[in-house]
C-alpha cells in the first residue's frame, strides 16, 4: 500500500510536469506561428496528449489527497460511523465505475492497436497512444479506491479537504 501511494505521488508530479510541457509546447506553437509564420505539425497534438495524460494521471492522487469535489455541508453533519460508511459506499461506486471505464477503455485501445488506427493529423500518431491513458489511469484509480476502503476499515482518517 505504501509503495503504491508513493508511486501515485510520483505520478502526480509527472502529471504536473505534463501540464507544464503542454504549456511550453503551445507557447512555442503560438510564437512560431504568429511571429515567424512557421507553424509546427507536432505542438498541438503532443500538447493534447500531454493534457490527456496529465489530467487522467492526477485522478488517483486527487482521491488519495481528497482533492476531489465533496459536499462537506452534508458530510460534516454526520457521525464518524456514518461518514465512514458513506465513504466506503462512494469508494465501491468508484470501483465499479473505474472497472467499467477500464474494461471498455481497454477494448477501444486494443481495437486501435490491432487495426493500426491513427489520428489523421499531419503528425499522424497511432490513436492508441492517447487511448491507452484511459484503461491505465482508471486501473490506478481503481487500485487507489481499494486502498482507501482498506484505510477506512482500519480507521485511518482520510485527509481533510481544504476547499
Amino acid at each position: 500500500m505504501n509503495i503504491f501511494e508513493k508511486f501515485i505521488d510520483y505520478i502526480a508530479w509527472l502529471s504536473a510536469w505534463l501540464f507544464c510541457v503542454a504549456g511550453f509546447m503551445l507557447s512555442y506553437e503560438v510564437i512560431a506561428r504568429y511571429f515567424f509564420l512557421s507553424p509546427t505539425i507536432w505542438a498541438a497534438e503532443l500538447s493534447q496528449i500531454s493534457l490527456i495524460y496529465g489530467t487522467l494521471l492526477a485522478m488517483p492522487w486527487a482521491l488519495k489527497a481528497r482533492k476531489h469535489i465533496q459536499i462537506n455541508l452534508v458530510i460534516n453533519q454526520l457521525s464518524k460511523t456514518n461518514k465512514k460508511f458513506i465513504n466506503i459506499f462512494i469508494m465501491i461506486i468508484l470501483i465499479i465505475f473505474s472497472a467499467y471505464v477500464m474494461i471498455y477503455g481497454f477494448d477501444i485501445f486494443y481495437d486501435s492497436l490491432i487495426r493500426g488506427r491513427t489520428t489523421g493529423s499531419l503528425l499522424n500518431l497511432p490513436s492508441w497512444i492517447a487511448e491507452l491513458s484511459v484503461p491505465f489511469c482508471f486501473l490506478l484509480l481503481l487500485i487507489q479506491s481499494f486502498i482507501e476502503i482498506f484505510k477506512l476499515l482500519q480507521n485511518i482518517e482520510p485527509p481533510e479537504s481544504d476547499h
